[in-house]
Parts: C-alpha cells; sequence; structure tokens
C-alpha cells in the first residue's frame, strides 16, 4: 500500500429527485510513472491509481481507466442525477493491489 494516499470527495448533502449534482474527488498519491530512475539509475518502479469509479446504489455512474501520463494527486469533477435517496461509493485502483474507497449518502428531498 502507497504511503500517504487519501482519498477525498465532495457530494451535496441533499437534492431534489431527478437533479443533476456536481461531485468532486481528489486522491492524495504520488503517481510514479516508472519512466524515471533513481540517483543511481535504478527505474523508479510504476505506482499509479490505474482505475476509478463510482457507483450509485450499486449502479455504475463513472469508470475511468488512467494511464502513466496521469498526474499526481488525480482529480475528478462529474456531474450524476439523483433520482432517489441513496449513496456513492468511490473506488480508487492501484497498481500494487491495493483499493481506497470512500462513501458518501445524498438524501432526495
Amino acid at each position: 500500500m502507497a504511503k500517504g494516499v487519501k482519498p477525498r470527495v465532495k457530494v451535496p448533502k441533499t437534492a431534489s429527485a431527478g437533479e443533476t449534482i456536481v461531485i468532486k474527488t481528489l486522491i492524495s498519491h504520488k503517481m510514479e510513472s516508472g519512466q524515471r530512475k533513481d540517483s543511481d539509475g535504478n527505474k523508479i518502479p510504476r505506482s499509479i491509481i490505474n482505475r476509478f469509479t463510482c457507483d450509485f446504489n450499486g449502479q455504475s455512474v463513472i469508470d475511468v481507466n488512467l494511464e502513466p501520463a496521469i498526474s499526481t494527486n488525480p482529480y475528478f469533477q462529474f456531474e450524476s442525477v439523483v433520482p432517489e435517496t441513496g449513496e456513492f461509493k468511490f473506488t480508487w485502483y492501484d497498481d500494487d493491489g491495493s483499493v481506497y474507497e470512500k462513501v458518501k449518502s445524498i438524501s432526495v428531498t
């Protein structure tokens, strides 16, 4: 597991049924591409978040595959329609097999 990895998510606490909301996510991760060398000339192993997903009540909202050119601390902002009260589940997958998850609830008023 990479050190210092911290997922952060902003989801409104409430919405109207059928409303489109803005979701913002950021994960603190150094994102090493595997193409650089250390001071001894050895290749630094690749270590990136290679996939990000978001589900709402078990249904896929977004599923993104990431490549080595992704920046440090990847940030995503996207929209989703909220049909009912429920939970957004955010999942980040790391090259080393680690999985980072965050769950946020939203209430339909």
